[in-house]
């Protein structure tokens, strides 16, 4: 059995990237290879439909690739800190160290960096992973925690979230994280309904679905924020307190969740207010260009025309 990367291949690791993970890079090549692919065809689109297509493909692969990718990150709530601290239980070496806490939907991530790397006889660099979700059992990761010897401060703000510790968040945290996930699965079937109905086309459903993906994306984010009515303990390291602000992911998805609102709301109003430039926005304005040209072009003979509308002959026998 060799090392790969410093791990023991057939081991199971508690470890995670505190932004960033295979799930997130999946989600992305899917996306990137959908709008690459498109890139590939926008050449045959003629005239200003060109441009029309460009945006409204790019900016809605924008919007599900951002509703998937925020399921998966570790930073909807962030926290950095750097002290001098103790480095491991029983043992009087103080280190001076960057401690970093990552909040996502369904875990935490716990970094703890030295100032420098090389302290002490010893390399300072652990990212640590601790999962709340419904499959997975918290208390049970930081036991497992100790008896590895993990430092001090990992396991001290990993005890914050225990379903044992007096902070009494991690209740809160595992469902608040739940029920985002879950709304936010909702908000991609929508996304994907609205999709549907562009291309059909019903615009203004598509623009109404457009609104439940914003609401979805707006009760995700509410869901989320319910853990701040559960006061949360203050992490002390050393001398310096750690504290935690909304991350990158809340943030991006409140932006992407205000931009489905601002584009539903914008098809809403054109249908009602300009349909046309709704639909030369969605190149539907050109096919009936291009149909009433081919009408146009018929050619009619004109002998026949006159027979029709010539009036009937008497016939012989009336004469008799």
């Amino acid at each position: 059995m060799t090392l790969f990367d410093g791990i023991y291949p057939f081991y199971p690791q508690q470890r995670k990237a505190a932004s960033f993970d295979i799930s997130i890079i999946i989600v992305i090549v899917v996306f990137l290879t959908l709008a690459c692919s498109f890139l590939l065809i926008i050449p045959g689109i003629r005239g200003r439909a060109r441009l029309y297509w460009t945006l409204r493909v790019l900016l809605s692969l924008f919007m599900g690739v951002v509703i998937v990718v925020v399921q998966f990150t570790g930073d909807w709530e962030t926290g950095w800190v750097q002290a001098n601290t103790s480095y491991k239980s029983f043992n009087r070496a103080v280190v001076n160290a960057d401690i970093g806490l990552h909040i996502g939907l369904e875990g935490v991530n716990i970094t703890l960096k030295g100032n420098p790397v090389k302290q002490i006889n010893e390399t300072i660099n652990y990212n640590e992973y601790f999962s709340w979700s419904f499959s997975s059992n918290y208390d049970r990761s930081y036991s497992e925690g100790l008896e590895k010897g993990l430092p001090s401060p990992i396991l001290y703000v990993a005890e914050k979230f225990s379903s044992q510790s007096p902070c009494a968040v991690h209740r809160q945290y595992r469902i608040s994280g739940h029920y985002a996930s879950a709304t936010l699965w909702v908000a991609f079937c929508t996304w994907i309904i609205s999709n549907i109905l562009f291309s059909m086309p019903a615009l203004v459903y598509g623009g109404y679905m457009l609104l439940v993906t914003g609401a979805f994306m707006t009760f995700s984010l509410l869901s989320f924020s319910t853990v701040r009515n559960s006061p949360m303990c203050l992490i002390q390291i050393g001398a310096a307190t750690l504290h935690v602000a909304y991350g990158g992911s809340f943030w991006l998805t409140l932006v992407v969740g205000l931009l489905c609102f601002v584009a539903g709301i914008t098809v809403v109003a054109l249908h009602h207010l300009n349909l046309d430039l709704l639909k030369t926005f969605f190149d539907l304005r050109e096919d009936k260009a291009e149909e009433h040209q081919e009408m146009a072009e018929v050619y009619v003979n004109s002998y026949f025309v006159n027979k029709a509308l010539a009036p009937p002959q008497p016939s012989e026998t009336n004469n008799l």
